[in-house]
């Protein structure tokens, strides 16, 4: 395999290629636990004594819980280290899904709910921007100049891997034993994935800093958020949109649970809403494998973001307009391969754009602008969905996710070099001596 400045840009090392392996993994163990319960929560919330707009305003707690603490956590990944926030996401989120269970068990109060659903959003958010600066970081230390949009593809195949079995197998654990039995294997996971962490991730590329007071640390990594996040032109209005088209795709995903069983005139046949996520993980594979070949053809990656968006509108509205099983089906699959081509070519543009030093902070600021659309959102389709039905409340989703494209194509207008690997390139030729 050459090396050296003969070698094609995309091409690992042995160093690099170890880190990719690592970062896989560990995302694997993010996934495969939370896959276990996605295609069972809102019945498991249900089952639990919940209406429809107390299960959804549930998830919507768990998304302010990703508000309120992304820029803390990120904070910590830049602090204290990226290694330290994965293990303290891990540990947090074992103690939120054991009481989430217990919630379950116990048919518990709605505030049980609640501080269980904000202990399972504020665990998360150790993970996202720590995982994805370490691998940055990590791949730039161990001599890697290429592209990110296809590793990130290969995690969303990794990651859609994780979801089709864990889909599948929690479905039907749900229907063969009990709806809170896959939040005990998820326990059981996430405890696996606390040691996994322990022995192979490292400090790579990247040194914590922590000097100064702790409200120094604070001022000086919110700027960064605010100075690399929002104040940025090109990566403001990919953040502004995300809240659209991710927020409402959050309320498409989970109230096809109870949807599709609707449409299926069986509200017993657990197992076919364990499937039907099943199917969606598989077009994630599906998705993931596409993104090389879409950026082949689609230069810009605001392009396949605008192209994205408008899949995931089309698809909302179409779900709630046509109430056929089928077609209901193919339109989550459309909805899923979109969110799949969208999320790592997304990735690569916003890493192109934002310093080292400041990388988790700025992406965890990052996932908590995507999270203020479900924390908004969710109760409000929620209502929808109680008052009018799921159908009417699917065509209100698809007319939120239609406000992103404006964004979108402001985000298309900066032409800045992330946006293109020609521009890129031109950009490096010009900088050479």
């Amino acid at each position: 395999m050459p090396t050296g400045p003969d070698a094609p840009k995309n091409t690992l090392n042995a160093a690099s290629r170890r880190i990719r392996n690592v970062y896989l993994t560990l995302s694997l163990f993010v996934w495969l636990p939370t896959s276990l319960i996605v295609g069972v929560n809102t019945l498991f919330l249900l089952d639990g004594g919940l209406n429809n707009v107390e299960a959804f305003a549930a998830n919507a707690i768990y998304t302010l819980g990703l508000v309120l603490f992304e820029i803390p956590t990120g904070m910590v990944a830049d602090s204290w280290g990226r290694r330290t926030s994965y293990l303290l996401g891990t540990s947090v989120q074992l103690a939120g899904n054991l009481l989430y269970f217990w919630m379950w068990h116990s048919h518990g109060p709605f505030w049980g709910w609640a501080a269980a659903s904000l202990l399972l959003g504020f665990g998360y958010t150790f993970f996202s921007g720590a995982l994805e600066a370490w691998l940055v970081d990590a791949l730039k230390h161990e001599g890697y100049e290429g592209d990110l949009d296809p590793i990130f593809a290969k995690n969303q195949i990794v990651n859609g891997g994780a979801m089709l079995v864990g889909t599948t197998a929690g479905g039907f654990i749900a229907q063969e034993i009990a709806l809170g039995a896959p939040y005990l294997v998820r326990a059981g996971l996430q405890l696996v994935s606390f040691v996994v962490a322990l022995i192979l991730m490292k400090e790579i590329g990247f040194t914590p800093e922590r000097a100064g007071t702790f409200v120094e640390q604070v001022k000086r990594l919110a700027g960064a958020g605010w100075n690399y996040g929002l104040k940025n032109r090109p990566v403001r209005w990919v953040m502004l949109a995300a809240p659209f088209y991710m927020g409402t795709g959050i309320f498409g995903f989970y109230a096809a649970q109870p949807y599709l069983l609707e449409l299926f005139g069986d509200q017993q046949a657990i197992g076919v809403a364990g499937i039907a996520a099943a199917g969606i993980a598989g077009t994630q594979v599906a998705g993931g494998f596409a993104v090389p070949f879409i950026r082949r053809v689609i230069h810009r990656r605001t392009h396949v973001l605008i192209g994205c968006a408008a899949l995931t509108t089309i698809s909302l509205v179409l779900m709630g307009i046509i109430q056929i099983f089928a077609v209901v089906v193919a339109l989550l699959v459309l909805w899923a391969v979109s969110f799949a081509a969208n999320m790592p070519v997304r990735q690569a543009y916003i890493n192109a754009l934002i310093p080292s030093r400041e990388r988790a902070t700025v992406l965890s600021f990052d996932s908590m602008v995507s999270s203020t659309g479900g924390v908004a959102f969710q109760p409000l389709l929620g209502r929808v969905a109680d008052g009018a039905g799921y159908a009417v409340s699917y065509v209100v989703s698809g007319a939120i996710a239609f406000c992103a494209l404006p964004f979108l194509v402001l985000a298309r207008r900066e032409k800045v070099s992330a946006d293109s690997e020609q521009e890129s390139k031109a950009e490096d030729e010009k900088a050479e001596p």
